[in-house]
């Protein structure tokens, strides 16, 4: 791919393994791409391809997008798209070849190319990455970035397969090839790293998961969304003509706002300072982002590690109508007796939902109490427990009945990240032909990052302006002085001011809350500290809440560190990913200044719907 002026349209076909089968076709026949990607992996991925691998070894990888391109890849290939996607998971080599024996069989010219170098498995010993309570990891994959993927494509490769690399260097990597940077070319690189943030998680861009969701669906299914990378790094976030939801500043803001820790968001390439963000309209379902400034990667590489943790369980006891919380005790007593002296490692207990006063349908009058048991031994959280809670049918409480029959479990993995010296990665590209291209760890290329500030050689460099990471429980040191709005306030959910969106970065959660208007920001900003936000979600109160200011997006946000355990498969909690912590924070009473409230319903933004369709 040669350098060139023209903006490089770079789709996005896949947010996680399971996301829309038909997504690859749509995005190919929905319009003009020079790039399509495909996102499989995440942390819970990377462990069911790790207990897929024990079972075939010459499995690991995403084997939807093996059919996917099976339908495509002559689409693909007739219109000069490059397909680049991390779908290789654990096994990318044993990808490529599948595909190669793909094309032959349908008829398909391509070259293929392939990234490896992420399994540290073989190493883990060495690199000192197993766990004294869980051994020895079931995987163990670096998070590689976007110069393998670049060079690949440099060569002529028309399909590019990885194992673990960063979300973002699925769009980073074509657009380094296309543009010809260099690898201190760091604004750009960051530039392309936003836009690859906002990619990555499929329709989330274009109005999934959106907090005001009912200013955009209509009856289209979602369209996938696509970047126009500029040479600057700069781009635009859109999606093809036609097809559903919208891209607005503010879905584009929710989508930046998750899965993010604090404004220097670290990666294997460059150093992305998501409050030099900014946003602007560019037409319909058009919206710019420019001014992402860069600075050297960390001296270090994540590492996702994986474990077998143990077996876990879960019975769910369904209470209905009067003394509900004295019912949800007679069933915790009557268990934990059954259990003896031996109880399982862990149980957790959740009572879900209200009833209302004279409900007038059974559903009203209901409420759900949850026991989630996790343990080494399988027969300990097996039918032993789960029999034990049936067995209560007739000697429990009125009206005693279940969600499901006893059941077996099953296994769990624990999550944890590690950081090895960026040097210990052999990071490799395959080409087409077989030839095999080591490329250089982050700080052996080009220009030396300088020294990390404070000493800490894993600390990243803040450029000019805002950044600093707040301490915990702190009162915020916001990033510029804000006049708070006052006068008469009404008490009502906070949603009707501020948007959000929350997600899992391993045990921890973060919650990115956005305000609506200039004068919600004035308000919000000063509001929504880190002792509020334990006030209104008391949950979060035994853990450290982090809190970042972000300006530009009119948005804090908030890492809870620890509050979802071990992980997603681990976590006892009832929303094991965080992934409704924003939407029950947007639910809670607020005191609001009556005078930037606004109207109800659209209120920041005009969303384009030339079609007319809702």
């Amino acid at each position: 791919m040669l350098a060139m002026s023209r903006p490089l349209r770079i789709g996005n076909a896949s947010g996680f393994y399971g996301d829309r089968f038909s997504a690859v076709r749509e995005m190919l026949e929905g319009g003009p791409l020079d790039v399509l990607t495909g996102d499989y992996l995440a942390e819970l991925t990377m462990l069911i391809l790790g207990r897929s691998r024990m079972k075939d070894p010459g499995g690991g990888y995403a084997s939807t997008f093996l059919r996917q391109m099976e339908e495509s890849l002559g689409l693909a290939a007739e219109r000069g798209v490059k397909i680049v996607t991390n779908a290789g998971g654990l096994n990318p080599r044993g990808l490529a070849e599948r595909l190669r024996e793909l094309a032959g069989r349908v008829g398909v010219d391509v070259r293929i190319a392939h990234v490896e170098g992420d399994d540290l498995l073989p190493r883990a010993g060495e690199l000192g990455l197993a766990d004294p309570r869980y051994g020895d990891p079931l995987t163990a994959n670096a998070y590689l970035g976007a110069w393998g993927i670049a060079e690949c494509l440099r060569v002529g490769a028309d399909v590019v397969v990885t194992g673990r690399v960063t979300d973002a260097s699925l769009v980073a990597g074509p657009a380094a090839a296309h543009f010809g940077w260099a690898r201190d070319d760091w604004d750009a690189l960051a530039g392309a790293t936003v836009a690859g943030h906002v990619l990555e998680c499929g329709a989330q861009a274009t109005g999934g998961n959106y907090a005001f969701f009912e200013e955009i669906y209509n009856v289209k299914p979602l369209g996938f969304p696509l970047a126009e990378v500029y040479p600057d790094g700069s781009s635009v976030i859109t999606k093809h003509p036609g097809t559903g939801g919208a891209v607005t500043v503010e879905t584009v803001t929710a989508q930046l706002l998750y899965e993010i820790g604090a404004p220097a968001y670290p990666g294997p390439d460059v150093t992305s300072h998501f409050d030099t963000v900014e946003l602007a309209p560019d037409g319909p379902d058009r919206v710019r982002i420019s001014g992402v400034r860069g600075s050297p990667p960390p001296a270090t590489t994540k590492v996702c590690l994986n474990h077998l943790g143990g077996h876990r369980n879960e019975m769910t006891f369904v209470l209905t109508g009067l003394g509900i919380e004295a019912k949800a005790a007679l069933a915790r007593a009557q268990l934990e007796a059954a259990f003896g002296d031996a109880p399982p490692a862990r149980v957790e207990w959740t009572l879900i939902g209200g009833t209302a006063p004279d409900p007038a349908t059974q559903g009203e009058a209901t409420s759900l109490l949850r026991c989630a048991v996790l343990d080494p031994d399988p027969e300990k959280v097996g039918r032993r427990f789960s029999g034990a809670v049936v067995e209560l049918a007739l000697a429990g409480y009125p009206g005693f009945t279940m969600t499901s029959p006893p059941g077996k479990g099953g296994p769990y993995g624990v999550y944890k990240p590690a950081f090895v010296p960026n040097g210990e990665v052999e990071h490799v590209a395959v080409l087409p032909d077989g030839a095999r291209v080591a490329i250089p760890a982050a700080g052996t290329h080009g220009k030396q990052p300088p020294p990390a500030q404070g000493g800490d050689p894993t600390s990243s460099v803040q450029p000019p302006g805002q950044g600093a990471e707040v301490e915990p429980r702190s009162v915020d040191n916001p990033a510029r002085p804000l006049a708070g709005e006052t006068g008469k306030t009404v008490r009502v959910p906070l949603g009707r001011v501020a948007g959000a969106r929350s997600g899992d970065k391993g045990g921890d959660a973060n919650i990115g809350v956005w305000a609506r208007t200039d004068a919600q920001w004035r308000w919000l900003e000063p509001f929504l500290t880190a002792e509020r936000l334990n006030e209104l979600l008391p949950e979060t109160r035994e853990h450290t809440v982090r809190r970042y200011v972000l300006p530009n997006l009119r948005a804090v946000n908030f890492v809870v560190e620890g509050l979802l355990q071990e992980g997603v498969s681990a976590s006892t909690r009832f929303d094991p990913q965080g992934k409704a912590l924003g939407e029950w924070l947007r639910s809670r009473l607020a005191d609001v200044p009556e005078s930037v409230l606004g109207p109800k319903g659209p209120a920041a933004e005009t969303i384009q719907n030339p079609e007319g369709v809702r």
